[in-house]
């Protein structure tokens, strides 16, 4: 029995993708590849197909269907640094194995994320953990140099604290968010893909879609092309329906915008505030994303 391998993920072993202004992403190692996760499937009916065109189908259909199973027989383990900021949010994917840095044993690394003055994101209005568009640059000017001088500020106070003798544990409490760390982050094919749907979406923060389509488009990508391609196309290029959508395209297609606006009515999808217009309803906000993406009217357009 000769082990999966993929020769496209060996030639980059150990090479550094940059992201942001000094993190990274390599890949340490791996076990598994496309032919892992074909493998893994046919235990369940015997030798069954052997062409590659049925491969492909084979993984498309696991895709397709979410038999996400077949997907665990694959690992990777990445070498990341990262913003702390940006790390809390990627430590939330729990189903991984983790080893990080520690500032209780070492030194802080002597590095952090910074901004540019065109890269200051506006509070969004409509999103509570979102962003849109940006600050004028003379204004991202002034923020970006008080940002520089509190981070040469924060590491000039912390490197007095070691050098006065304190702990590592305690001079490191007030190190900023933006201060990189790194570590070692090995998980399955599986969960890896739940992680890069997530963070590779619109709505993710700029900073760790960063790293996400780093991992998507240079590793996994090489890694396993027939998985990347369905991913692609049934996870982040599809559209999905709910009974509530399905509802209104019903209404729309058999009797028309009026039919559809009476539906989102019973939804309660259009109450009307003080202001006379609809209330904010983010499912109507997420129904007519759809409706645009298929070029279809919006029933009860203002």
């Amino acid at each position: 029995m000769t082990r999966p391998v993929s020769p496209e993920l060996d030639e980059i072993l150990g090479q550094r993708f940059p992201v942001l202004d000094d993190g990274f992403v390599r890949v340490v190692d791996y076990m598994g590849a496309d032919e892992s996760i074909v493998q893994a499937a046919r235990v369940s009916y015997g030798r069954g197909t052997k062409k590659v065109h049925e491969d492909r189908g084979l993984i498309r259909y696991l895709l397709r269907h979410r038999h996400t199973t077949p997907l665990e027989m694959c690992e990777i383990k990445f070498h990341v640094r990262v913003p702390m900021d940006c790390w809390r949010q990627w430590i939330r994917h729990r189903t991984a194995n983790v080893n990080e840095y520690s500032t209780r044993y070492s030194e802080a690394i002597d590095a952090s994320q910074r901004t540019t003055p065109d890269a200051w994101r506006v509070q969004s209005t409509g999103n509570r953990q979102g962003s849109a568009g940006t600050l004028p640059e003379d204004v991202g000017q002034t923020l970006s140099d008080e940002e520089a001088r509190f981070q040469d500020d924060a590491r000039r106070i912390y490197e007095s604290r070691l050098e006065a003798g304190v702990a590592r544990e305690q001079a490191r409490k007030d190190l900023p968010l933006s201060t990189y760390t790194e570590a070692y982050w090995k998980v399955d094919l599986h969960n890896l893909l739940h992680f890069l749907a997530l963070r590779m979406d619109s709505h993710a923060q700029e900073e760790i879609r960063a790293y996400a389509t780093v991992i998507g488009e240079e590793i996994v990508r090489r890694w396993c092309p027939l998985v990347w391609e369905a991913f692609i196309d049934y996870r982040m290029e599809s559209l999905g329906l709910t009974r509530l959508d399905i509802s209104i395209l019903e209404a729309l297609h058999g009797a028309g915008p009026d039919a559809a606006r009476v539906r989102a009515d019973e939804l309660g999808w259009l109450e009307v505030g003080t202001s006379g217009r609809f209330k904010r309803n983010r499912e109507r906000a997420e129904c007519e994303a759809k409706l645009e993406r298929l070029g279809l009217p919006i029933p009860w357009a203002e």
